[in-house]
Order: C-alpha cells, then sequence, then structure tokens
C-alpha cells in the first residue's frame, strides 16, 4: 500500500525514488484524472472512472492513492511542483535573472494561467476551508517570493503585507469572480494587473 502522505505540495524533501513500472502507471493515473477534470468536472472524478480511463486495475488505483481526496491532492502536487520549479529556477523573466519589476509581472501571469488552467480543483479547496488558501505551503512559497521582489523594489516598506495584497487579486474565488461574473477574459485580466502593478509603483 502506499504510504505517501497525502499532501505533499512544498517542495521539500524528495520521497524515495519510484520503480519505473509504479512511476509510469502513477503517470497514467495522474493523467487519466486531469483529463476526467478538464472534460466532465470534479464531479465525474471516480475512482472507477479513472481506473477505466487509464485502463488500470481499480485496485491499483486505490492502493496507488486510497481515495478520491488523495487524488486531487496528488494532482495539485505535481503540477504546483513544476510551477515552484518554473518561478524558482526556470528561464527569465519568471525565473532568476531578470529585474524584480519584470519577474513580478511574469509571475502575476504565470500564476493567473496556473489557476485557472486547474481552477475547479483550487476553486474547490478554497471553498472547503478558506483560510487554507493562505497558510497552505504553496501559497506561503508565492507570499514569500512576491515579498522578495517587493522588497528589492521599495526597501523599507512591509513587503511581507504588500505581498498579500498583490496577491490576493489572483486567489481562485477572485478569478472566478472575475471570469464567471464579470466576463472577464485571462488577457483582460493580466491587463487589469498590469494596471495594478503601475498603482503600485511597480510596473
Amino acid at each position: 500500500m502506499d504510504t505517501a502522505p497525502r499532501h505533499r505540495l512544498p517542495i521539500a524533501g524528495e520521497a524515495p525514488p519510484e520503480r519505473a513500472d509504479a512511476a509510469r502507471n502513477r503517470r497514467r493515473i495522474l493523467d487519466a484524472a486531469a483529463r476526467i477534470v478538464a472534460e466532465k468536472g470534479t464531479d465525474a472524478l471516480t475512482m472507477n472512472a479513472v481506473a477505466h480511463a487509464s485502463g488500470i486495475g481499480v485496485g491499483t488505483v486505490y492502493r496507488r492513492f486510497g481515495d478520491v481526496a488523495q487524488l486531487l491532492s496528488a494532482l495539485l502536487d505535481v503540477r504546483e511542483r513544476e510551477f515552484q520549479g518554473q518561478f524558482l529556477a526556470g528561464p527569465p523573466p519568471l525565473g532568476p535573472g531578470a529585474p524584480a519589476a519584470e519577474r513580478l509581472r511574469a509571475f502575476l501571469h504565470a500564476l493567473v494561467d496556473r489557476t485557472t488552467e486547474q481552477h475547479e480543483i483550487l476553486l474547490a479547496a478554497e471553498v472547503a476551508d478558506p483560510c487554507a488558501h493562505y497558510t497552505s505551503p504553496p501559497q506561503r512559497a508565492r507570499q514569500t517570493h512576491v515579498a522578495m521582489l517587493i522588497a528589492e523594489l521599495r526597501p523599507g516598506v512591509d513587503a511581507g503585507a504588500l505581498a498579500e495584497f498583490v496577491l490576493a487579486p489572483v486567489s481562485p474565488s477572485m478569478l472566478h469572480h472575475l471570469i464567471a461574473d464579470r466576463g472577464m477574459g485571462v488577457a483582460a485580466i493580466k491587463s487589469t494587473i498590469d494596471e495594478s502593478l503601475r498603482l503600485y509603483g511597480f510596473g
């Protein structure tokens, strides 16, 4: 039975290497789960549906992930690790090497894409526990990164608090409101982010 912890979102200690066949099965299961969520929504995600879509026995799916909640957590974990790798060590302007203002803008644009990509799962998690959104390891990593860039741009300000304000418009619930209620597209949201950065004096 897989005894990996249910929540492995932050980049920290790496898990022991998987056998090649176990890694392939894990990837097939996660790919199938991602397709189901993208095409039919989280309500359609069941262990039986994932087993059928991946071509892997339902017993193996259960042994690998335990339940749907763990499967959703793993889906977020994979994409979050990729995203963190991009802004921590990827090419500029999102990664190191560009001026702080360019990195901040690139980060917020990339976060819009990241949030809308898995919007349904992220929104469901935020609705279930709104406070956890602000204290989760991924959000703390984002807040730390944005605060670092703000401190470089505006020495002497409370960069940590200001980072919370800068990140607030990119929360899953805010993006849901902007897209569903105000009818804004991703390009319009990014343009509004650029304008807000100019108002903050970061543009």
